[in-house]
């Protein structure tokens, strides 16, 4: 079975981890997105200590679909360098697994004819 990967985003607002998480979801690019409300995050940024209330994305995808859920992530995001990180998952339940692969779009096969 194709492995399966979390990505993880957080975002400044409710609204935008809504419109992120529906997004991916209706593509067919995630299965799940759990979106993790109040978080703290203090951060460097362009050389000043900054400290901000966010929300973590919590995003369940096939490996293969990272290339597409980071541009999804890119395009709809505010922030000028949206934090996407991509973790392995080496060990779950193979029903996950199972249910993860079979809510998300398949990775796209090259055609005989070429690209």
């Amino acid at each position: 079975m194709e492995p399966v990967v979390l990505v993880l985003t957080t975002v400044g607002s409710e609204d935008q981890g809504i419109q992120i998480a529906e997004s991916v979801v209706e593509r067919g690019l995630a299965a799940c997105v759990n979106i993790v409300k109040h978080i703290r995050s203090i951060y460097r940024w362009k050389g000043e200590i900054w400290d901000d209330e966010e929300y973590l994305l919590l995003i369940k995808t096939r490996e293969s679909l990272f290339p597409q859920v980071r541009d999804a992530i890119r395009t709809l995001h505010s922030y000028e360098l949206p934090e996407v990180l991509c973790v392995p998952v080496d060990k779950l339940d193979e029903r996950v697994q199972g249910w993860i692969l079979d809510t998300t779009l398949p990775r796209e096969k090259p055609s005989a004819n070429g690209p």
